[in-house]
Formats: structure tokens, sequence, C-alpha cells
């Protein structure tokens, strides 16, 4: 899809093409959304189930959650400022908090209502419009989770993947109201309570996992091991360079990160050619890998121990 409305997709390491992709899949998911709220809430109301209304609420807190991801792509791509020096991009990070906030409140509102069905029950009418309804809303589902996992890894994105996960969880959930209309259609069980809290719990739980998970970037969490490996690697190739030490990353959101390294190279060779050599790295790892590199040189004297 994106080969259709995204000019040079495969370049997502440009920021531009990465804004853009995120831009698509947060229109994607408001139009798919709402059109299932509009649905699901229609019928449910119709046929007095409150496990579909629930249901249809959760995805307009979805379609809602679409919207603020795309509202911190558009925000994390403006230019830094006084203010904010090192740029915008956490504000994408904050996204998917704020997605992950809102799950665990639908997930709350959900608990309460299934309550109130339990200790209240009435009856619900399940007609073909229903079943319909949910069965295409479970295949919707299962395909924007595959869509938001396939470009969250594309351009590594937090929110996209808060996105995904819960789109796999409306999977279930919309799974386990199908599963307890048709059991309630043929055994006349009543279990459209049951089914909503059961719904709302799972929704609580992985609200509360996906809380955690969008947390972290935001508290500066431990660069990968892969991440540091690499830039090591890289650095050690360069002529010169004798070994590396202190390597520090500082992410301020994808694409923006900053890292500082003390690279250690002969006191005894030419200053000028040194000096070179550092910024031929520097400007290779902002030009290719998006990090800005800045590099403290360590001389050392022909013996003399080496760090790594």
């Amino acid at each position: 899809m994106l080969r259709h409305f995204i000019k040079d997709y495969k370049n997502t390491n440009k920021p531009a093409v990465r804004n853009a992709v995120g831009h698509f899949a947060g229109w994607t998911g408001i139009l798919i959304n709402l059109l299932l709220v509009a649905a699901k809430i229609i019928i449910g109301l119709l046929s007095g189930s409150l496990a579909v209304v629930a249901d249809g609420l959760n995805n307009l807190m979805d379609a809602a959650g679409s919207i603020i991801t795309l509202a911190g792509f558009r925000i994390s791509v403006k230019k830094a400022d006084s203010e904010h020096p090192f740029g915008h991009g956490r504000y994408e990070y904050i996204s998917g908090f704020v997605v992950a906030i809102l799950v665990l409140a639908v997930g709350i509102e959900l608990g309460e209502n299934g309550i109130k069905r339990i200790l209240n029950p009435a009856s619900t009418y399940f007609g073909p419009a229903l079943y319909t309804i949910l069965i295409l809303s479970v295949l919707l589902k299962l395909w924007m989770a595959n869509f938001y996992r396939s470009l969250g890894r594309r351009i590594g994105s937090t929110a996209l993947k808060a996105v995904s996960d819960d789109s796999r969880n409306d999977t279930l959930a919309t799974g386990a109201v199908l599963t307890s209309s048709f059991v309630s259609h043929f055994t006349g069980i009543n279990l459209d309570g049951w089914t909503g809290l059961g719904v709302a719990v799972f929704i609580i739980y992985n609200g509360i996992s996906l809380i955690k998970e969008t947390l972290s970037p935001l508290l500066g969490e431990a660069p990968s091991r892969e991440l540091i490996a690499y830039i090591a690697e890289k650095i050690l190739s360069y002529e010169n360079v004798l070994g590396i030490h202190d390597i520090i990353v500082h992410d301020y959101g994808p694409n923006r990160r900053y890292v500082s390294a003390h690279v250690e190279m002969p006191s005894d060779g030419d200053v000028l050619i040194t000096h070179g050599i550092i910024d031929e790295i520097e400007k290779s790892f902002l030009e290719n890998d998006g990090i800005h590199l800045i590099i403290h040189h360590d001389p050392i004297h022909p013996g003399e121990d080496i760090l790594q």
C-alpha cells in the first residue's frame, strides 16, 4: 500500500518519509475505526446488547488513539527551537503513552458497565446483521494489527506498536462478544454482562502493560546492546582508532539520538589528520544512521594500555 501513497517509501531513515508513513497509519486507523463505531453502536442499540455497544465505544477510543498518534507524528517533526534544542521527537513517545492511558480508561468503563448488566440483566436480540458486523470487525482488526505492526517495525515506532497491540486486543475482545452472542442465541443463557466484564479485564491488563512499555523511553531507558555494539564496531573500523570507551546515548525521539564517545588514537599522529578522521566518523553517523555523534579524542602513547 505504501508504494501507492508515499513517494520514496522504502527510505524510512529520511524524516519526511518516516513522518509520511506515520500520517498514513493514523488516517487509516481513524477512518476504519469510525466506520466500526457507527456500525457497532447502531446494531448494539437495536439488539439491546451492552457487549456490542461497549465494543463500539472501544473502537471510538481507538479512533481517538489514532488521532493522538497522528498528532504525535506531526508535532514530533517540528524543528528544534530555543526552548527545545534537541527537537520535539519525544512527542511521538508521549502519543503512545496517551493511547495506553485511553486503553486503560476504556477497560475500566467497560468493567463498570459489565457489572451493572450482570446485576440487572436485559434481553438481547441476535440477528444476521449483528453477526455480520462482528465478523467483519474481527477480520478488519486482524488486518489493522498486522498493518500497524509492519509499519511500526519499518520505522521503529513505539506509538504504532501501541496501536498494533490495541488492535490485537480488539480482535480478541470482539471475538469474545461474537462467541457469547452465539452461546446466548442457541442456549438462551444471557452472557452479555459477563462477556463485557471479561473483555474489560483483558483490556485493563493490556492497558497497564502498554503504559509500562510506552513510559520506558520517556523515562530514559538504557540503549540496546545491539546499538552500543554497532556504534563501537563502526568507530573501531576507522583508521588510527585504537579503542573506544564511555559511550553514552541520549534518546530524544526516533532518529534523534545524541551519542558521545571517547575514542583513543595515537598521540604521535598528525593533529590535522586525526581531526579529519573524527569529522569523517561524526559525519557518517549523522548521514547514514541519523545519530548525532560527539567524539572526545583520547590521545594514547605507544605501548599504553588501551581501554575497550
